[in-house]
């Protein structure tokens, strides 16, 4: 079509300040991107799962802990009850309470380690995640993600947990990295998405022969 005499370009399919129909959500590899009820709830089954991990595996580390504990913790029950100063030399936990901190402490951000990156390298999913039908894919390729890249989108969200003793630091940067999906546009990316180059997306269900609709 010739443009208007005198208009030496074609008319712009929108008039100045007329309204553009909204762009379609974005389809990464042709699959929804996950809503964010479903990454949360997938989360807090991860996070409970850990630990019940914790729970097996550093029970003989807690319990070890609560026994150097329990004299300061008798003691302090005792002048509650009493009504004495409570902080006025208050006995010292036995000399292998630090080391036990530090091992429950080690052993915890292992476990979660070990079950969050082998199998979002090898899937996409977690158990959470495969509970709620979602998955990790990168941004590029709708092939698994491998070792490397799970591991550098763990690393920002289980590192921070070494600084949790450092005025709140580690806890703060976990927090900003959990809401940041809730701001981000338009693939709803976390700060460890956004490190690793992945997107969350919903896993399509199967049509099998019995359903409705299905194939024989």
């Amino acid at each position: 079509m010739r443009p208007p005499q005198g208009h030496p370009y074609p008319p712009h399919p929108y008039p100045p300040h007329a309204h553009r129909p909204p762009a379609p959500p974005p389809r990464p590899h042709g699959l929804r991107i996950a809503s964010l009820g479903r990454r949360v709830v997938a989360r807090l089954i991860d996070i409970g799962l850990v630990l019940l991990l914790n729970v097996l595996v550093n029970g003989w580390f807690i319990y070890r802990l609560f026994q150097e504990y329990e004299p300061v913790i008798r003691e302090w029950n005792r002048r509650v009850e009493a009504r004495e100063p409570l902080l006025q030399n208050l006995p010292q936990p036995g000399g292998q309470a630090d080391a036990l901190q530090v091992a429950i402490f080690i052993i915890g951000v292992a476990l979660w380690f070990a079950y969050e990156v082998p199998s979002t390298a090898n899937s996409g999913q977690t158990l959470g995640k495969r509970i709620m039908q979602i998955k990790v894919m990168p941004v590029e390729s709708p092939n698994p993600m491998g070792f490397g890249r799970s591991l550098r989108r763990w690393n920002l969200m289980g590192l921070p947990t070494f600084l949790w003793s450092c005025f709140c630091v580690g806890f703060i940067l976990q927090l900003v990295d959990c809401i940041f999906p809730f701001f981000d546009r338009p693939l709803y990316q976390a700060l460890h998405d956004k490190s690793a180059q992945t997107v969350v997306v919903e896993v399509p269900q199967t049509v099998t022969a019995d359903a409705p609709g299905g194939t024989p």
